[in-house]
């Protein structure tokens, strides 16, 4: 143990008469721990919510909708030449509409989306989401069946219906009367019940037959969803349909359609830090006005240790390790316990949120290496800068003055 160190933890360890600066020191290493732990809680939250919808936004959805100026009369070639654009993996043809639909004990609004079931799988987690039937039930084996529809766990229970039940669907064309366009409902049976885990789509979607969607809705137009082995390569794939198929095709990612949402978690992330942090300066102002009191309270041990021969760079670099212990022994106490909290929080699913405005039932933490690498590293530069002053003060203590009335 080198000379400085050891004076600095028996300046640290050692019983004072000045017990009020060793409160201090106390406090400062509880302020430099909590601060830590609360960034490091701060940041689990608001990188685990993120990551949480990201994942589910994407699973619920495709990377990337192509959509075509002039219209897609043949969706299904289309789909053809997408599938040839490097780094795609899964494509589908898919249409979108807009509706009532309507059960013996219930009604709602619905967005009706009419997909191929085969092609469907290659392109959203659909077919695993299906809490009761199948998404292969949507193909039906005879011509006098009843089309099939899928419909969200939360729809399901506003309409109170099961798989097997009938509901009547009212789609956005009517017939023209002499006196007020009649909507006709379409029968549908119910074939299956899926959770995507979004409410948007839990209580408002509604999966049919792509072949039966064109005919209720023979206005809209049908584009096709693709998915990409990386969806964070988006962009570039979005460069590569561009630059081979033109400016007729207009396709759209995932990131570009939840920017405002992801933009809105950044700044609410950047935020809480940053509020977080000033815990973490606080403690460091706690760690200055220690050293200066202890600086005060020492002045005749450090006269005498310079009338012995220590340099002022040694009484310098005693009191930056007394500073620097307190913040390492806060910083790793902070620590330990941040990611020992994060770990039970995520693990129990202990923070409970309301589903229909968070779109998630709980809090997820998620801890990512880099956010922890800088919060420690922050808080032990904080807390050495906060030394500098105090240790130049003790260092250019004159010894005559200091024992003059010793």
């Amino acid at each position: 143990m080198s000379f400085e160190l050891f004076v600095a933890l028996r300046y640290l360890l050692a019983r004072r008469r000045q017990a009020f600066i060793s409160l201090i020191s106390l406090i400062s290493v509880l302020g430099v721990g909590v601060g830590v732990m609360a960034l490091l809680v701060a940041l689990a939250l608001m990188t685990g919510l993120q990551a949480e919808l990201r994942d589910r936004i994407v699973g619920s959805a495709a990377h990337i909708y192509v959509f075509k100026v002039s219209g897609m009369e043949q969706p299904y070639e289309e789909m053809e030449r997408l599938l040839k654009v490097p780094r795609v993996q899964g494509a589908a043809p898919v249409l979108i509409g807009k509706g009532m639909i309507r059960s013996d004990n219930g009604e709602a609004f619905i967005d009706i989306k009419g997909i191929d079931p085969e092609r469907e799988k290659t392109v959203t987690q659909l077919q695993h989401s299906m809490r009761t039937g199948s998404i292969d039930a949507l193909q039906r084996s005879a011509d006098d069946e009843l089309p099939g529809i899928l419909v969200g766990t939360d729809l399901a229970r506003v309409l109170d219906v099961t798989v097997g039940d009938r509901i009547r669907l009212f789609s956005g064309r009517g017939d023209i009367t002499p006196m007020m366009p009649v909507f006709r409902p379409t029968t549908f049976e119910v074939v299956g019940i899926f959770a995507l885990g979004l409410f948007e789509f839990d209580s408002s979607y509604g999966f049919i037959q792509l072949d039966v969607a064109q005919r209720l809705m023979p206005d809209q137009s049908a584009y096709v969803e693709l998915r990409i082995d990386d969806m964070f390569r988006v962009e570039e794939v979005v460069r590569s349909i561009v630059s081979t198929f033109g400016g007729e095709y207009v396709p759209q990612h995932w990131a570009d359609l939840n920017r405002s949402l992801f933009s809105a978690l950044w700044l609410e992330k950047m935020a809480i830090s940053i509020t977080i942090g000033l815990i973490v300066m606080v403690a460091a102002m706690n760690i200055i006005a220690s050293l200066i009191l202890l600086v005060m309270e020492k002045s005749r041990d450090i006269a005498i240790l310079k009338t012995m021969g220590s340099s002022a760079g040694s009484i310098r670099r005693i009191f930056m390790l007394q500073g620097l212990i307190i913040g390492l022994v806060g910083t790793t106490a902070g620590a330990i316990g941040g990611y020992a909290l994060i770990y039970v929080l995520d693990r129990y699913r202990l923070i409970s949120v309301p589903m229909d405005v968070y779109q998630i039932s709980y809090v997820p933490f998620t801890l990512e290496p880099w956010d922890f690498f800088v919060v420690v590293a922050s808080a032990i530069l904080i807390c050495f800068l906060a030394t500098i002053y105090p240790s130049r003060q003790a260092a250019k203590l004159n010894p005559a003055q200091a024992l003059r009335y010793q």
